[in-house]
């Protein structure tokens, strides 16, 4: 059976509550084309020099231009010691590429017939403290790509991943899965940047799996895109596993940046935390749902969930809907959201000590965000996601 065309594709209805709030109806699928992968190298785009080069302390890095692997780099004593990173098809591993489960939504499930070149990072034993580093690019107007990024940790391995969504000025549409895995014992730090350019739709997927006495932190950074939307699905499989999930965001003009998170307790003593902080400018949207789900077997929980975004103009607009769905008494939940302006009792404060308005609103913002940005696993990001943030409060100071 053949692959669907886009065109055949039918779309979720924003009749669904998973994609309740969204723009999915606005989605035109044949305004795309997919690109088939390329056997040929390629130059990097200087763009993605300047990321690097931003970043130069790391294990490794990878290059994927319109859904083509380009570059790939590894440590050599990591490749002695058996850690894989670059296309999953090269890899004697690769076997551990394709363990994420059923596609969670349509755009997941092109991604699995449509991805032509998966990256895959495995490290089955030891700690790695210098980070993995995943730049994913477009460059072609109205394509189509499915990138794919598997990170499968062995028993007691440590690492931490730097996966960067970035573009050329391109109207184009990517469907990003990002599969996680994290063995008994071992202990993954991930931040995923967006920051596709003005005219992208992006509609991603993340699914995490953490085993006994395992941890994550998972965060996302969401800043480009037209309409831009991310699953996240973090399944804590193993008795006093944790899961600890982050988002900082800015929209800005007219973007809708949509999180949709699922905190699945499915063992004894497992902990997640989620912390989801939002500035919306002009007439921006932001969209949060979460579900805290604690299974029959899962005495013992602890799970958390606070989302807070900002109003920086009356036109913006930020929809937050968290959920609890417990089916075990022995469990401690919570779960919180706020939206609204800048903090008028923070301003006054600051005006009175001669702080001008718009100086003001700027620190409070930027004070609001370290929160999350603070908790990066990976410090090297955060100034450049702290930077991005400022200039968008230059931008929205702007008459």
């Amino acid at each position: 059976m053949h692959a669907p065309t886009l065109a055949e594709v039918a779309l979720p209805s924003p009749e669904e509550e998973v994609w309740r709030y969204s723009r999915i109806a606005e989605l035109d699928l044949t305004a795309f084309h997919p690109i088939e992968r390329s056997t040929a190298g390629g130059s990097l785009p200087a763009a993605v020099r300047e990321l690097l080069a931003a970043i130069p302390e790391r294990a490794g890095a990878v290059v994927v231009v319109d859904g083509t692997v380009i570059h790939t780099e590894l440590a050599e004593p990591l490749a002695r010691r058996g850690v894989w990173f670059g296309p999953a098809r090269e890899s004697a591993s690769a076997g551990t590429a394709g363990a994420g489960g059923e596609p969670v939504d349509v755009f997941a499930a092109l991604n699995a017939e449509r991805c032509t070149d998966p990256v895959l990072l495995h490290v089955p034993a030891g700690e790695v403290p210098a980070p993995f580093v995943v730049v994913d690019w477009l460059e072609t107007e109205a394509a189509a790509v499915f990138p794919r990024l598997t990170v499968r940790l062995g028993a007691g391995a440590g690492a931490t991943v730097v996966e960067w969504h970035g573009s050329a000025d391109v109207h184009a549409l990517a469907c990003p899965v990002t599969d996680l895995a994290v063995e008994q014992g071992a202990h993954l730090g991930q931040v995923t940047v967006q920051h596709r350019g003005q005219r992208v739709w992006q509609i991603a997927s993340q699914g995490s799996t953490v085993g006994q006495q395992a941890s994550l932190v998972a965060a996302q950074i969401g800043l480009g895109g037209d309409y831009a939307r991310t699953r996240t699905d973090c399944r804590l499989e193993g008795r006093a596993a944790s899961g600890k999930l982050l988002a900082a965001y800015f929209g800005e003009g007219a973007q809708t940046l949509d999180f949709r998170t699922f905190q699945d307790h499915l063992a004894p003593d497992t902990t997640s935390n989620l912390l989801f902080k939002g500035a919306v400018g002009g007439s921006s949207r932001s969209v949060y749902t979460g579900l805290i789900h604690v299974g029959k077997h899962a005495r013992g929980t602890n799970a958390f969930q606070t989302n807070r975004n900002i109003k920086l103009s009356e036109h913006a607009w930020a929809e937050s809907v968290p959920n609890l769905e417990i089916e075990n008494n022995d469990v401690r939940c919570s779960h919180a959201s706020t939206v609204g302006p800048v903090d008028e009792e923070q301003r006054f404060y600051l005006e009175s000590r001669g702080v001008p308005t718009a100086v003001a609103d700027r620190l409070i913002v930027s004070g609001f965000f370290d929160e999350v940005l603070s908790q990066l696993p990976v410090s090297g990001v955060r100034p450049l996601v702290a930077g991005e943030i400022d200039r968008r409060l230059e931008r929205s100071e702007r008459p």
